[in-house]
């Protein structure tokens, strides 16, 4: 009898605990989901130098060089600028097509090296949207408008309106429009490693083959953004690699911004989760949880430096308008010097080091 009695208080006993933790449970699946939306967003805090020596002809007379630079904003702090080296004159600048800011310097051809030291420190934030108000679309006001047009190698005519009206059919707001569009890039384009740089954006092209860089990608999807009538850019700027030190001369990369009515800019990189897909060999399951952080999200390893296309910059240069002004840029005697949009022939080097 007392032995009947303990079996049964025991089963009592697990019929509650069972109970509890049945409860518990969804309780903890809901803290889990929500937790990360009232997390503070991560930091990365930097030290970052550029260091020129421009490689010139020996019988050239006037030199110039462009370099993007970085301003603070809601997310980035850009502070303790340090600018050295034999130029003959510089200057920081406000290019008046997109607003975005440069250093620019001189030589003359007295000089038997051409370099320039260029630093500061960088806190950066990750951009985190917990959540997005969606409205039914309005007629853009001429403040967002103008990031509705074609530029010089995005077409937001012919088969760039196709696809995004394929797309976005049925989408009644900018974001389910911006979100599939961001769906269709992540499940049917790929990132290709043997792309140069970050890749030049020629959208009617990439509308066939599909496969780029972060440069093509984003060009995509800002271009079919805007062929379905969603305000878009591209933020260019510099990966932070995930070491504590170290040189990130070719680390630049860009992101995409869509207009929501109800919420502001929101950012997108659809061109991450590529990466990742690549990098890390992930199936379509393992890559979904990337695949909702960027859309809305983006981490805090990258500097932003500005957005635009087809920039001519402040003070002019000689040359044909820039594609997009990521990389530095350099003319000799009213010739480009870089060999390419990229210009790491041009002799430049960026390093970084991690800050407490």
């Amino acid at each position: 009898m007392g032995n009947h009695c303990a079996i049964a208080s025991g089963e009592r006993r697990r019929r509650v605990f069972r109970h509890f933790f049945r409860t518990l449970t969804p309780l903890l699946s809901i803290l889990f989901l929500i937790q990360p939306a009232f997390a503070s967003p991560k930091e990365r805090r930097v030290a970052v130098s550029v260091s020129v020596n421009l490689a010139v002809p020996e019988d050239a007379k006037r030199i110039r060089l462009w370099i993007p630079y970085p301003m603070s904003d809601e997310n980035q702090d850009i502070a303790d600028v340090r600018l050295s080296g034999n130029f003959a004159s510089s200057g920081i600048y406000r290019e008046g097509k997109s607003g975005n800011t440069l250093l620019y310097a001189e030589w003359s051809g007295n000089a038997k090296a051409r370099t320039l030291e260029y630093a500061f420190k960088a806190d950066r934030r990750e951009v985190r949207i917990n959540e997005i108000v969606e409205v039914e679309r309005t007629i853009p006001t001429p403040e967002y408008s103008r990031f509705l047009g074609p530029t010089g190698l995005r077409a937001t005519a012919g088969p760039a309106k196709e696809y995004a009206d394929r797309i976005t059919k049925g989408k009644k707001t900018n974001t389910a429009k911006a979100r599939a569009i961001y769906d269709w890039i992540v499940e049917n384009m790929y990132r290709d490693p043997n792309v140069k740089g970050c890749g030049i954006g020629e959208v009617d092209i990439l509308l066939n083959k599909l496969g780029g860089k972060c440069a093509d990608i984003h060009s995509v999807f800002v271009t079919l953004c805007r062929a379905a009538g969603v305000p878009a850019r591209e933020i260019f700027g510099i990966r932070i690699p995930k070491d504590k030190a170290g040189e990130m001369t070719k680390a630049q990369h860009c992101w995409a911004e869509f207009f929501e009515p109800g919420t502001g800019w929101i950012v997108a990189d659809p061109a991450d989760v590529r990466k990742a897909i690549l990098e890390k060999k992930l199936a379509a399951d393992e890559a979904k949880p990337l695949r909702e952080y960027y859309f809305g999200s983006v981490d805090q390893n990258r500097i932003a430096f500005g957005t635009g296309r087809d920039l001519v910059l402040n003070p002019p240069q000689d040359g044909p308008p820039l594609n997009y002004f990521m990389y530095p840029y350099a003319e000799a005697d009213g010739r480009a010097l870089n060999e390419d949009l990229y210009g790491f022939n041009i002799g430049y080097r960026i390093t970084y080091t991690d800050r407490r």
